[in-house]
């Protein structure tokens, strides 16, 4: 079994930071794609940024500049640091990966189980 752990939600200020990590487990033999989205209420899951196995990035227009995914490829783990946070933001943030499993020659989508994220003053 593969699973997805994401921690780091929780309330901030408008201008405030956050930082999210979300760690894979389990029978891994490779990970390519690892990502973060978001859901506001009422609307649907939206890319917020995206980060290959080899470290390209790609990030959604309305983060752009304010926030950074990275990886730790030794750690099976994903960052998203947000910075200048906005109301907008506010949203469940859910991790997403592309793994192989060992043993399996296919590779699967998997999530997490999603982190509040809320900006308000």
């Amino acid at each position: 079994q593969v699973q997805l752990v994401e921690s780091g939600g929780g309330l901030v200020q408008p201008g405030g930071s956050l930082r999210l990590s979300c760690a894979a487990s389990g029978r891994i033999f490779s990970i390519s794609g690892m990502g973060w989205y978001r859901q506001a209420p009422g609307k649907q899951r939206e890319l917020v940024a995206g980060i290959t196995s080899g470290g390209s990035t790609n990030y959604a227009d309305s983060v752009k500049g304010r926030f950074t995914i990275s990886r730790d490829n030794a750690k099976n783990t994903v960052y998203l640091q947000m910075n200048s946070l906005k109301p907008e933001d506010t949203a469940v943030y859910y991790c997403n990966a592309v793994i192989r499993s060992s043993g399996a020659d296919v590779w699967r989508n998997y999530w997490g189980q999603g982190t509040q994220v809320t900006v308000s003053s």
